[in-house]
């Protein structure tokens, strides 16, 4: 069996290459600086606002037999929209794990180049139900690529070709203020379970747009790879303990 584990990380596009009237959807109801800036923060989690700028992958194989894990493959997809269709520019993160460049487009393409090879595989991801895996079909959509598969296939409660952690440790019942079944952020999961974290050296969620516009890609991915390397481990403790 082959898992697939996976994390994206998203800017909000221009504001200002959107039309008047969307201009003024987006910023409905809000009245003062900060809450236009607090919205217009919002626009990196939906894809109708926002495109990806990184997909980090690590592709494990488990030997059926023996219960061995073997890793794959592990890297980075990253975005220069400096970059024609034909383009590709090839970078090194730490432990030199390959970090490829392309426009957007083709680097959703290329995800679905990965899907399809190594097809079947089980997904792994935090919240990637809800957001990454949405996020990139219609992304997709809206550039005119193909997805090479539904990874939004199944139902709210049974989606038996994808473990998102964030349902399990929740038990598909999340209360977002209290009780047993609290929904936390990644970050607190992880120091929850003894794993290192993946938010640090001057970088999380909300600062990847700031990154990004300094032209810090690298350091997009080297982050973004933290995570997946984090869903990874914080799945196989899952898997050891609570999965029946």
């Amino acid at each position: 069996m082959n898992f697939f584990v996976f994390d994206i990380e998203t800017i909000p596009l221009p504001f200002d290459s959107f039309s008047e009237s969307s201009q003024e959807y987006i910023l409905r109801g809000t009245t003062t600086e900060e809450e236009i800036a607090k919205r217009k923060a919002e626009m990196a989690l939906t894809p109708l606002t926002a495109q990806v700028v990184c997909i980090g992958l690590q592709i494990v194989e488990r030997n059926e037999k023996t219960k061995e894990d073997k890793i794959l493959k592990v890297g980075a997809l990253a975005v220069d929209n400096a970059l024609s269709d034909s383009e590709e520019r090839r970078e090194k993160l730490s432990n030199d794990v390959p970090c490829n460049m392309y426009n957007e487009k083709v680097c959703i393409e290329k995800f679905w180049n990965f899907i399809s090879k190594y097809d079947p595989a089980h997904l792994i991801s935090f919240n990637g139900r809800a957001f990454d895996a949405p996020f990139l079909m219609l992304r997709s959509a809206l550039l005119e690529v193909r997805p090479s598969k539904n990874i939004m296939s199944g139902t709210k409660f049974n989606y038996p070709l994808h473990t998102d952690l964030i349902d399990e440790l929740t038990f598909y019942s999340p209360s977002f203020n209290y009780g047993a079944t609290k929904r936390f952020n990644f970050d607190f999961y992880t120091r929850a379970f003894g794993l290192p974290s993946p938010k640090g050296e001057g970088i999380d969620g909300s600062k990847v747009s700031e990154f990004y516009n300094q032209g810090k890609i690298i350091d997009i991915a080297e982050y973004c790879l933290r995570d997946v390397k984090a869903t990874w481990s914080l799945y196989l403790l899952w898997e050891k303990y609570l999965h029946f």
